[in-house]
């Protein structure tokens, strides 16, 4: 009987050391799955921060050149305003000059309705 019992308790051992390699092989194909995982979701995170990257430059793209577009047509307005300026200037400037002159140069003091006349003595 002992050594069907010996026979027994080596099969059992067997079936243990076997069982360890299933359980080995299994871990190691688990943690092999994980890091391919991680790798497959690390590339998607760069796909879609690439795209997205993309979308906003053409974002950026289209509105900064709805400004710069803003930003040329000011320019010119202010240009033509200052224009006019200048030529209203060059027309009636000898004349709002001489009216400037004059005005400052003959003084006629006048006493304001506001201020009470002297009292009479």
């Amino acid at each position: 009987m002992s050594a069907q019992n010996s026979a027994g308790i080596q099969t059992l051992l067997e079936a243990e050391r076997e069982a360890q390699k299933i359980v080995q092989k299994a871990r190691e194909y688990r943690t092999k799955r994980v890091r391919d995982a991680k790798a497959e979701a690390q590339k998607e995170i760069e796909e879609y921060r690439k795209e997205k990257d993309e979308e906003f430059k053409k974002f950026q793209t289209v509105h900064s050149s709805g400004n710069k577009k803003a930003e040329e047509d000011a320019g010119k307005d202010a240009e033509n305003k200052l224009a006019e300026i200048k030529e209203a200037g060059g027309k009636a400037g000898d004349k709002i000059v001489q009216d400037l002159l004059r005005v400052v140069m003959e003084v006629k003091p006048e006493v304001p309705d506001r201020v009470a006349a002297p009292p009479a003595a």
